[in-house]
C-alpha cells in the first residue's frame, strides 16, 4: 500500500470507528475531522495501524480510561497516560492498572493491543518494539488529536507513560521515537535491547526467546542495523534524542535476580543514556530490599506495577507534587517533523508529518 493510499485509508477509518463524518473535500486533501466523538465512557476502539511484515492494512485496539470513568471529567488540568501490557498480554496485563491512576492522578489512561499482542503465532519472529512502538503512539494519537478536534480542554504538558516486562520496554522504544512527546516513563522490569541470546534462543543469557533465525535468507532473519535500532543505549541514538530537546523523566525499576530481562544489559543501558545527558533514575532491586509488602521478589516480578510506580514515580505524576513532571515545548504530534536513527542497514525515519507517526528504513 502507498503512502498516500495508506493516510488516506488511516483518516477514512479513524472517522468511522470515532463516529466522525467526515467533510467534503477536494483534490489530495485529507477528510476534515468534524464533530470527532471519543467514547463517552471508558471503552475500546479499533483503530487502522502501520502495516506491518505482510504489508497488510491491520488494526489495534485502544483502551480508554477516564477520570471518574466518563469523558465529560475531562479538564483543563487533565493529563495522558500510556499504559502497555507485557509481553504475549492484552489490554492492561502486566502493566500498572488504570482504575488506580486515572482518579489519583487526574489522567486518561490508553491501553494498546499492540502489534503481536497475545503472541499467538509462535512461528513468527517477535517484532520487539518495532511496529509495537508505533502501534501504541497511535493509540496515543488517537486519544490526544481525539480531544483535540473535539474542542476539549486537556493538559497537553502532562502525558506520561508506564509497562511492565515487554511494555516496560515497548515504553521505551515509543519514548526513543517520539523524545518531545513524554514528561515522564516508568520502565518496570523491561528489556534493554534485542541481544543475541534472546533474538536466536542461545544458551547462557536470558530465557525470553524472539524466536529470529541465523541463518542468511531465512524470512525470519535478523540484520545488525534491525538490533541497532532496537539498543536503548545506542549512543548515537540517545544523542539525537537529546539533540530533538526531550526532558523526558525515566523511571527504571528492575531486579537484580531478572532471569527474563537480565538487569546488567539495563544497567549498560542507563549509564548509555546518563551518559547523553538523560534524566534517568534507576531503582535496582536486590533481596536485602524484599519486604513482602511492596517487594515480594528481586526477580522479574519485584511486585504489584501499580503500587510500584506510585512508590518511585507517583510525585512525577501527581498534580499536588512540587515534582510533578510537564513538557516544555510541543508534543511530536504536533511538531510534525521527522526523527531519524542511522543503522548499519540505513537510515530509520519515524515520520510525523500527518500527525500519526510512520516508521521506515531505508
Amino acid at each position: 500500500m502507498s503512502n498516500r493510499k495508506f493516510v488516506a485509508f488511516f483518516g477514512v477509518v479513524v472517522l468511522g470507528v470515532l463516529g466522525i463524518m467526515p467533510a467534503m473535500s477536494s483534490g489530495k486533501d485529507l477528510p476534515v475531522m468534524s464533530l470527532p466523538l471519543l467514547p463517552e465512557v471508558d471503552g475500546v476502539v479499533e483503530i487502522p495501524a502501520q502495516p506491518a511484515v505482510k504489508n497488510e492494512p491491520r488494526t489495534v485496539k485502544v483502551y480508554v480510561r477516564y477520570p471518574r470513568r466518563q469523558l465529560s471529567q475531562v479538564g483543563a488540568e487533565t493529563g495522558l497516560m500510556l499504559s502497555l501490557h507485557n509481553w504475549g498480554g492484552t489490554a492492561f496485563v502486566g502493566a500498572p492498572q488504570p482504575e488506580k491512576l486515572a482518579d489519583p492522578f487526574n489522567l486518561v489512561v490508553v491501553g494498546v493491543d499492540y502489534y503481536q499482542s497475545g503472541d499467538l503465532n509462535k512461528q513468527q519472529p517477535y517484532d520487539f518494539g518495532y511496529y509495537q512502538a508505533m502501534d501504541a503512539l497511535r493509540g496515543l494519537y488517537h486519544v490526544y488529536q481525539g480531544l483535540v478536534a473535539r474542542g476539549m480542554n486537556f493538559d497537553r504538558t502532562r502525558i506520561y507513560g508506564a509497562g511492565g516486562s515487554g511494555g516496560g520496554y515497548t515504553i521505551q522504544m515509543a519514548r526513543k521515537f517520539a523524545p518531545c512527546t513524554f514528561a515522564c516513563i516508568v520502565d518496570h522490569s523491561g528489556m534493554a535491547s534485542l541481544t543475541d541470546d534472546m533474538a536466536f534462543n542461545l544458551p547462557g543469557g536470558s530465557r525470553l526467546n524472539a524466536r529470529y533465525s541465523q541463518e542468511s535468507g531465512s524470512p525470519a532473519s535478523l540484520s545488525k542495523g534491525m538490533q541497532e535500532i532496537r539498543d536503548l543505549g545506542n549512543a548515537e541514538h540517545l544523542a539525537l534524542n537529546a539533540k530533538a530537546g526531550g526532558t523526558c523523566k525515566v523511571v527504571v525499576i528492575h531486579g537484580e535476580d531478572d532471569t527474563s530481562c537480565l538487569v546488567d544489559d539495563k544497567k549498560r543501558v542507563v549509564n548509555a543514556m546518563k551518559a547523553s545527558g538523560m534524566d534517568v533514575e534507576p531503582h535496582y532491586i536486590s533481596k536485602q530490599d524484599i519486604d513482602g509488602k511492596l517487594v515480594k521478589e528481586s526477580g522479574h516480578a519485584i511486585g504489584d506495577r501499580t503500587e510500584l510506580l506510585r512508590f518511585f514515580a507517583g510525585k512525577y505524576l501527581d498534580p499536588s507534587s512540587g515534582e510533578m513532571r510537564r513538557l516544555s515545548g510541543p508534543v511530536d504530534f504536533e511538531q510534525k517533523t521527522v526523527r531519524e536513527f542511522p543503522t548499519s542497514d540505513g537510515v530509520v525515519k519515524v515520520s510525523y508529518d500527518k500527525g500519526f507517526p510512520e516508521i521506515s528504513c531505508r
